[in-house]
């Protein structure tokens, strides 16, 4: 039997992501009702970077900013990201509905877990799109244990 290189195993791993959205602008509800969309208008280098290494299958947690703040649900990525025909030196990339999370888990319950101090959606709150410690992935998948994490 052959053994898989760390390149041939980086490319069957599941990567996580996390984008904000406001959700007066477009929701996990719209999202759920849309079923894909393509998520784009991001601006910042860092969060642009975390969408260019998206790949298919990746998973994105669906935070809702701007009040709530809260995690509410699971897309997968359905495509490899692209440039934004919008704006060339930003991405998009394609998304479908995978769950929501009910209850959302709530950022003031990340933070008072002190687990995920040094994890951006902590420190950088501006930050719209980043990738998920695997650590924290563990940490979700003991309150959603049947939402495809």
């Amino acid at each position: 039997m052959r053994s898989l290189s760390s390149l041939e195993y980086t490319e069957w791993t599941v990567n996580y992501f996390l984008a904000k959205t406001e959700p007066k602008s477009y929701s996990i509800s719209d999202l759920e009702r849309d079923r894909t969309t393509v998520w784009d208008g991001i601006k910042n280098p860092q969060a642009i970077h975390a969408v260019r290494t998206m790949k298919p299958g990746d998973r994105i947690l669906i935070y809702h900013s701007g009040g709530e703040s809260a995690i509410t649900g699971l897309a997968k990525v359905t495509a490899p990201p692209r440039p934004d025909p919008k704006d060339p030196k930003s991405a998009v990339v394609d998304i479908q509905y995978v769950a929501r999370f009910d209850p959302p888990t709530l950022l003031s319950e990340i933070k008072q877990t002190r687990l995920f101090d040094d994890w951006a959606l902590v420190r950088q709150g501006r930050l719209s799109t980043m990738a998920v410690p695997p650590d924290f992935i563990a940490w979700l998948r003991k309150h959603y244990p049947t939402a495809g994490l």
